[in-house]
């Protein structure tokens, strides 16, 4: 598609976007990409979000893929946030931690309104096929996963979880855990189910008498 587009704008009069109009280009693109996908998202969508036209758009970014890319690389780049902000801090246990954010996830997910994002709708639907999606997701997953060995460790030297378990596994099946739960409640599951999925997942910790402790008093 790019390529047909760009023979269409051969010899048209170039211009740059810059700036704020970029940036909100830029992020407008993503969220349609979010909603529609890759394969469902046209240039004359993006013209219709963004408000720029198609020479405009074709000679900031190169292009439908070179935009979606862009955004993909943004939306994978601060997946991680959200999630390190949630499991770190003093303010609770680790074990807490973990538990509330998954309960989160089982709230924002569940939501009518709730936009899923860029990062997983790209991961599922060209991961498998698509080099430069699936170095994209990787990494995002890779630094996901770092963050909840992080807090599972912490939960080891709290004596909330069993010393001699391997927490990147374990980390790896939280990221699973997560990613599912929003391709889950973006096909319609329902709060409680999510809510569900949740706590079950919490299971998989191998918990000291402490941890045990902790978690039934939650």
């Amino acid at each position: 598609m790019v390529g047909d587009v760009g023979a269409d704008l051969v010899g048209a009069g170039r211009f740059d976007v810059s700036g704020d109009d970029h940036v909100h280009a830029h992020a407008l693109g993503g969220e349609l990409f979010a909603v529609k996908g890759y394969a469902g998202t046209t240039l004359d969508d993006l013209v219709a979000a963004t408000g720029l036209g198609k020479q405009s758009l074709y000679n900031s970014f190169g292009g439908t893929r070179e935009l979606f890319l862009r955004a993909l690389s943004s939306d994978a780049r601060v997946a991680p946030e959200p999630v390190r902000e949630a499991l770190s801090g003093s303010s609770s246990t680790p074990l807490e931690r973990i538990r509330g954010q998954l309960l989160t996830l089982a709230i924002t997910h569940s939501a009518a309104d709730v936009q899923g994002s860029l990062f997983t709708k790209a991961t599922v639907e060209l991961g498998h096929r698509d080099v430069e999606v699936s170095e994209s997701a990787l990494d995002a997953l890779g630094e996901l996963q770092e963050v909840y060995r992080d807090c599972i460790v912490d939960a080891q030297e709290a004596g909330e979880v069993e010393t001699e378990a391997d927490p990147t596994p374990l980390a790896a099946f939280y990221v699973m855990v997560a990613r599912g739960m929003e391709v889950l409640g973006a096909a319609g599951v329902s709060r409680a189910d999510l809510t569900a999925i949740a706590l079950t997942a919490l299971d998989a910790l191998p918990l000291t008498a402490l941890g045990d402790q902790r978690r039934q008093a939650d």
